[in-house]
């Protein structure tokens, strides 16, 4: 017989293999603009982290300073940070490049939904950061900066120490404010309607309150403020839904 037999399964395992060669790819290019913003940022490195540890370095009594308790800390947490810092900065191009990826996959309505998802996502995340470095933090240390006084007892914080509670504070609220885009799409995607998510507030509250109880660090400062953050977003979330969400009737007159 001249003719090839056709092997089965053999279009989908090319296939297979090239969706994973493009991956290979564009995590390649997205590793690659995290290195790239990262050695642009590099020789700024110390600067970067006396920039994130102005809150506290202001909120110090008199003798008041950062310590380092490990040999290698004053080289290796300026370095951390500048690598968070460099993730940040390049994450637009990161979602790109899974935007690409996944993008030839989605329906025309999908494709219409991700993107605006995607960059209010984002831009929430940094809404959120700024919101702890401008406001929470100053408030924070200034509280235990004066609690700590009368003690007598000098505050000196180990940078390592400080870098653990920033990021996490970061990390909490960037989630935490991304609470009205979670509300618009379980509104938008019917898991739940807007009225039941209003009648749901008192239980919005306590969970609000347990929630940051349990995330943030154990001072009752940053659990309250992080606390009625959240209760905030969510009625601004129930706001934006009611804006934003077309009603079950106007989704079928279309």
């Amino acid at each position: 017989m001249t003719n090839k037999q056709k092997i089965p399964g053999g279009d989908i395992e090319a296939t297979f293999f090239s969706h994973l060669i493009e991956l290979r790819a564009r995590i390649i290019r997205a590793g690659g603009a995290v290195l790239i913003v990262f050695f642009s940022l590099i020789y700024w490195a110390p600067d970067i982290f006396c920039l994130l540890s102005s809150p506290l370095l202001k909120s110090l009594p008199r003798g008041g300073k950062m310590i380092v308790t490990d040999i290698s800390g004053s080289f290796f947490v300026p370095m951390k940070v500048t690598m968070i810092v460099s993730i940040v900065v390049a994450f637009p191009i990161v979602l790109y490049q899974a935007w690409a990826f996944i993008a030839p996959g989605l329906y025309r309505h999908e494709k219409r939904l991700v993107i605006p998802l995607v960059v209010s996502s984002y831009a929430l995340f940094l809404v959120g950061i700024a919101f702890a470095y401008f406001l929470v933090f100053p408030t924070v240390f200034q509280f235990m900066a004066h609690y700590n006084a009368p003690l007598g007892a000098e505050m000196n914080t180990d940078i390592n120490s400080y870098l653990s509670f920033v990021l996490t504070m970061f990390l909490c609220f960037g989630i935490t404010f991304e609470m009205p885009l979670a509300v618009v799409l379980l509104v938008h995607l019917g898991v739940v309607s807007l009225e039941k998510l209003k009648q749901s507030r008192p239980y919005a509250v306590v969970g609000s309150f347990v929630v940051a109880a349990i995330v943030t660090p154990p001072d009752v400062l940053s659990q309250v403020m992080l606390a009625i953050s959240l209760v905030l977003l969510y009625e601004f979330g129930l706001i934006a839904a009611r804006i934003f969400v077309k009603s079950p009737a106007h989704r079928n007159d279309e």
